[in-house]
């Protein structure tokens, strides 16, 4: 009988340029025992830690994604706000969490796509929105909440 167990260690895969929750990753990883891997470009310092290893690429636009989408594999966690990164990596079978703790699948992520469409439309026919809310503690608090439910459900599946 053919196992679906990740042949290798899970990886939590963070696209690091821009993420606000590094410290919660790496807090809620080493619970877990479960390897980060934090990718940004050489414009952001990130600097290793106890299970976080660091990968810095140069910093154009895609530079990051790109890296990511080849390194990343059946199993992992992609930790990105980036739908088109997001859209990828699903197709590799990962797991995908935006920085807010929203959990990414085949049922949401068409919607999304198409609603980002709308919105970059709008923004070329001159209507502006106020973008993104910053995120507050409680938002953080949210993503690590969501991180753990993941990682301890998928340590059940793995059992």
């Amino acid at each position: 009988m053919e196992s679906n167990k990740p042949f290798h260690p899970r990886t939590i895969v963070v696209d690091g340029d821009a993420c606000p929750v590094k410290a919660e990753i790496a807090e809620t990883a080493r619970a877990f025992q479960t390897p980060v891997l934090m990718v940004s470009s050489f414009d952001h310092k990130i600097y290793a830690e106890e299970g976080v290893s660091v990968v810095q690429v140069d910093r154009s636009d895609q530079s990051a994604d790109l890296y990511i989408v080849n390194h990343v594999r059946p199993g992992d966690i992609v930790i990105t706000q980036d739908y088109g990164l997001a859209t990828i990596a699903l197709a590799k079978q990962c797991r995908i969490l935006s920085f807010r703790g929203m959990e990414f699948d085949s049922e949401n992520i068409e919607f999304l796509l198409a609603r980002r469409h709308a919105q970059a439309k709008a923004r070329r026919s001159g209507k502006y929105g106020k973008g993104p809310k910053p995120l507050t503690t409680e938002d953080k608090k949210n993503f690590q909440s969501q991180l753990t439910k993941l990682l301890t459900n998928l340590q059940e599946i793995d059992s």
